[in-house]
């Protein structure tokens, strides 16, 4: 398999993302030592496509110029997607110029102002016509579309009065809170008319402007729990997704007829088992009242090494006890019951904090860190998590509601992988994802092939960020480390090449090794993001407990686990596969379907939802996404 990197484009299709450049000298440290994360490095702030396109001529070299730019400047840089300013939907009137053709009842529809009850359905549609809504296109249509039939009769009036299907749709837009979403996006007023002294005219338009109200409010809820209130591609660069579309057509003939109508609009939320799990922990936190429990607070300045002393153990010894499962207050009961409050870190104790860190995922070593007191705490207030998992079941509508009986999920904030078949996790391991400055996206794909002893293609945003300041010191730096270098598909000596020109037609590629970025194999989902899993040589990296450290892709700790899982094999013949020593790829007998996923809040295998940091400060970009969209809807008129 030969890798030709001819554009920025191409070198993307087949190598992780986004890098950024090295200040150090060259020659300082090695390009293994840069990909492994182990010096500072800073992010730039311009685009591949912002590069110079210009080709002016050469200074000596097979590669092209830097287009009359003076090559004492600043190197040129590569970087990663941006965060945006949330900009809403648009709202439009709803044309409401054919709504005033009369009912079409058992009877013919006395329009002639007689007074009939017979007629208020014709009067009323007339008044219809003049009713000002506002809504996005899609719920805009399901108006236009139903009322503007003449067939169809108002379904949330009755003669001179709201009905009780009105009634019970309102409370379920009341609650809508329980599924995630804000009941302000969906408030409606009741028409205000004195019963003593109606005027008809006046009755007729409320009544009319109200039924129209609530259809738009009923549709834009249905929507909003199917697809998510927000457009996730709006948020950010990173986020990546195609935007579910809601049928609304049959939305209201379906609420006029069911003989519950409340049931079936709240029937349209989510009922997977992992939205279950997110509406539950909702409802229990919102239950104690925001957060007004006692929290435990355990403050360290450094960690707390076994056969330490601090005044904290006493608090730590509390907040296990008070957040660590049943079983690890079963098996460590004595130590809990017997503590006398001593601010030595003893044995019994380190074995007490070492089960709870096995249990939450964490490093069992004893050391007490921020990640362990965050987990021993329970992390956050109750607010928070509230926003968290509000966060989180918006997010859960952009994904297939059925993730399917076979899957792989990436949660990134956890800095973990889960397979699953048959419906339950049957592998879980630890990941790698990207530094802050080189963010994994949040998308989903399908998983196609296994690469074994691959290839690294080294993508534009390396080469410019993180050789080319080598590479200008030392030509030959590339042939000293290995890698192979193509100019227009042409095999050269990285010496020949001039470095001060444009690289979109350069490639660089690292040969299959014990040393290679990916390690033995890699596991691709076809994206255009350039994400994929892989095998690496910095093992070390997954025992810590804040693992955003790669340039973009998931770095996994057992790779021939998860090789062996995506192709219905064995981790023996996974292993035969890289003895060969052959760069070969192997595909995967049916796609498996992966969610490369990004959730501060969400459930485990045994339906207990989880808490984790928010390492990329998405979440409050999500928010910032929510009140937007709330004081856009609130602008009716």
């Amino acid at each position: 398999m030969t890798f030709v990197l001819k554009s920025a484009a191409s070198a993307l299709a087949i190598s992780c993302g986004v890098a950024v450049m090295s200040a150090t000298p060259a020659h300082a440290y090695t390009l293994m030592d840069m990909l492994r994360g182990d010096r500072q490095r800073s992010q730039s702030t311009i685009f591949m496509d912002q590069m110079p396109p210009g080709r002016v001529g050469q200074r000596g070299g097979i590669g092209g110029s830097l287009g009359g730019l003076d090559p004492e400047a600043p190197l040129p840089k590569v970087s990663g997607p941006r965060y945006y300013t949330y900009k809403t939907e648009t709202l439009q009137f709803v044309d409401t110029g054919k709504f005033a053709d009369p009912v079409v009842t058992g009877a013919v529809a006395d329009v002639s102002g007689s007074g009939d009850a017979s007629a208020e359905p014709a009067v009323q549609r007339r008044f219809l016509a003049q009713a000002k809504v506002r809504a996005n296109v899609d719920v805009a249509k399901a108006l236009e579309a139903y009322y503007g039939d003449s067939r169809n009769p108002l379904v949330w009036v009755d003669g001179n009065q709201i009905n009780d299907r009105a009634k019970s749709a309102m409370l379920v837009l009341a609650d809508a809170g329980f599924v995630g979403l804000d009941p302000a996006d969906y408030v409606v007023q009741t028409p205000d008319i004195d019963p003593a002294n109606p005027d008809p005219a006046f009755r007729d338009r409320a009544l009319t402007q109200f039924e129209l109200e609530l259809s738009a409010k009923v549709l834009a809820f249905v929507q909003d729990t199917v697809r998510g209130r927000i457009d996730p591609n709006k948020i950010s660069g990173y986020h990546d997704f195609q935007r579910k579309v809601v049928n609304l057509a049959p939305v209201l003939k379906l609420a006029r007829m069911s003989p519950d109508v409340g049931a079936y609009i709240a029937s349209r939320s989510p009922d997977s088992p992992q939205f279950l799990a997110l509406k539950a922990e909702l409802a229990k936190l919102r239950a104690a009242d925001g957060g007004n429990e006692e929290r435990i607070v355990v403050s360290l300045d450094k960690l707390l090494r076994p056969g330490e002393s601090s005044p904290e153990i006493a608090n730590i010894v509390r907040a296990i006890g008070k957040h660590g499962s049943e079983t690890l207050r079963t098996d460590h009961a004595a130590t809990i019951a017997t503590y006398a409050g001593s601010s030595d870190y003893s044995p019994d104790i380190v074995s007490l904090v070492e089960d709870f860190q096995k249990e939450r995922g964490l490093k069992a070593d004893g050391v007490i860190g921020q990640a362990t007191v965050r987990a021993m705490t329970g992390g956050d207030t109750n607010a928070s998590k509230i926003d968290k998992l509000v966060v989180a079941m918006e997010q859960a509508r952009w994904l297939p509601e059925d993730l399917g009986s076979r899957y792989v999920m990436i949660n990134q904030p956890a800095y973990m992988v889960y397979y699953h078949n048959d419906g339950k996790e049957q592998l879980s391991m630890r990941v790698v994802v990207g530094g802050k400055n080189n963010q994994t996206y949040f998308f989903d794909d399908e998983i196609e092939t296994v690469e074994f002893n691959p290839f690294w293609g080294v993508p534009q945003s390396i080469i410019i960020n993180e050789m080319l300041p080598k590479l200008r010191s030392d030509p030959n730096y590339l042939d000293q480390l290995g890698y192979e270098v193509e100019v227009n598909g042409h095999a050269v000596a990285s010496s020949s090449v001039d470095w001060y020109g444009s690289t979109d037609n350069v490639s660089v590629r690292q040969p299959p090794s014990s040393d290679n970025a990916l390690g033995e194999l890699k596991i691709l989902f076809p994206n255009s993001h350039a994400i994929y899993m892989h095998d690496t040589p910095s093992k070390s990296f997954f025992k810590r407990d804040m693992r955003a450290l790669s340039h973009g892709c998931v770095r996994l700790a057992d790779p021939r686990a998860m090789a062996a899982a995506v192709l219905g094999t064995t981790v023996d013949d996974v292993a035969k596969q890289i003895a060969s020593g052959q760069n070969h790829a192997v595909r995967v007998p049916q796609k498996i379907p992966v969610y490369v996923s990004y959730f501060t809040a969400w459930p485990n295998k045994d339906g207990v939802v989880e808490y984790f940091d928010d390492v990329y400060g998405r979440d409050a970009y999500v928010d910032k996404a929510f009140d937007a969209t709330t004081k856009a809807r609130g602008a009716q008129i």
